[in-house]
């Protein structure tokens, strides 16, 4: 199979809740400095490269961000996405302690989500590099159609607040407004022309995918960047024929997001109507044909079985996915709760369990609940992410990044570091 390289960044959100005997409180700007503190010292700002490769930093308003080291392998970039959660989690349980010793008694919630109280979102961003050659226009209209549709197995799912006793799909569908946009924060596209390959820009760009829910699922997201991965081979071996172009994507991508069932019909260009699992299947059969005539490996063998299993199960009943997919995964466990309580949707204690779900300290998480009763798919094992939490990745240029890492850590060194390079400050 083709080498390519992957990437995840994913923005957290943060809630610092005071003990009620203690009336000193802080702003979410200082809780995460805390949290940044135990890494940065010293530096100007909160960026910092960890000695797995990884970069750990605070992006655009008050929220931590993690980015994966450079992996060539999807798993192992589902384990090192996972490592991520568990670094800033100990950071969390260092910047309480912290803040307990600086007076300030509370408790530092860490979400894996895209949406805070008031509606504002943020992303998980993933990040391929793929082949300069191929048309831009070509690559959009290619990729459009299959991003709009793959929300029905990447989607982490959410409780619409405009809407009682509404539940959706994805939760960054509605705030994507363009087809094509170099946005990331307002006017956001289905495609990103951001391009910085931090490679040689001759041969290669980076195709940066802002599209997408952050997944709590192991399973979403080896499946979600794995068949991303399989489309962009096609493309830029220009295999598909197909014209899957949508009438509207943009109103279709809502419009999925809004329907559990999964068969609500979009309209393409040509006019057919198709649903979202129909239009999928026709990516999966291409990808069938395409990988009878191309190199493949036992990670695209898994992607392939996967893909036709969920695809076959949303077909028939999306509810049978309920420990593969999040948004199928929470939608059980909400409906349960609200069932034996008899609550309504718009509910606060149904909204704390939607929140609850993303949660990544285990302690107080609902899918980490989950995952310790065995009640979800896995991907990886626990020694896998906890190899990535302290070593990068072998194949990458990460590697040799990470060990840079950890000597001048070793040495109390100054330099500096980047995707692209390293620079020694001091002899």
């Amino acid at each position: 199979m083709k080498r390519r390289i992957y990437g995840l960044e994913t923005e957290f959100g943060i809630i610092w809740t005071p003990e009620v005997a203690h009336r000193k409180t802080l702003t979410v700007q200082n809780v995460v400095m805390y949290l940044f503190r135990e890494i940065v010292a010293g530096r100007m700002y909160p960026d910092v490269f960890l000695e797995n490769g990884a970069r750990f930093y605070q992006d655009i308003g008050c929220h931590p961000e993690y980015a994966t080291p450079e992996c060539d392998d999807v798993a192992e970039l589902v384990a090192h996405d996972k490592a991520g959660e568990r670094i800033i989690t100990r950071l969390a349980s260092t910047a309480e302690q912290r803040m307990r010793n600086d007076g300030f008694y509370g408790k530092i919630s860490i979400f894996k989500n895209n949406l805070d109280t008031p509606g504002n979102t943020y992303g998980c961003h993933e990040n391929y590099l793929m082949e300069r050659h191929v048309d831009f226009r070509q690559l959009a209209s290619q990729l459009i159609p299959f991003f709009v549709t793959r929300q029905v197995f990447a989607g982490a799912g959410k409780i619409k607040p405009s809407h009682r006793g509404y539940y959706a799909i994805s939760q960054r569908a509605e705030h994507i407004r363009e087809e094509i946009s170099i946005g990331t924060t307002t006017a956001r596209g289905i495609i990103n022309t951001r391009d910085e390959p931090h490679a040689d820009r001759e041969k290669y760009r980076r195709l940066h995918v802002i599209v997408g829910d952050s997944n709590m699922s192991e399973f979403s997201t080896f499946l979600k960047v794995g068949t991303t991965g399989i489309i962009l081979r096609m493309i830029e071996d220009n295999f598909i024929q197909q014209r899957f172009a949508l009438r509207n994507p943009v109103k279709a991508i809502r419009e999925i997001s809004d329907d559990v069932t999964c068969k609500h019909p979009i309209e393409l260009q040509n006019g057919k109507r198709l649903s979202a699992v129909e239009l999928q299947w026709q990516y999966l059969e291409c990808a069938k044909r395409y990988l009878e005539q191309a190199e493949s490996d036992a990670t695209t063998t898994q992607i392939m079985a996967r893909w036709e299993y969920v695809l076959t199960c949303l077909e028939s009943d999306p509810m049978q996915l309920d420990r593969e997919l999040d948004w199928v995964i929470k939608w059980k466990w909400l409906q349960t709760y609200l069932t034996k309580r008899g609550f309504e949707w718009d509910a606060p204690q149904v909204k704390h369990l939607d929140l609850k779900y993303h949660n990544v300290r285990q302690e107080e998480s609902l899918y980490y609940t989950l995952e310790n009763r065995a009640e979800v798919e896995r991907i990886v094992e626990n020694e896998q992410i906890r190899h990535a939490e302290h070593f990068p990745p072998e194949r990458t240029r990460a590697k040799f990044r990470g060990k840079f890492i950890k000597k001048v850590n070793e040495g109390k060194i100054l330099c500096g570091v980047n995707w692209s390079y390293i620079q020694l400050y001091e002899p």
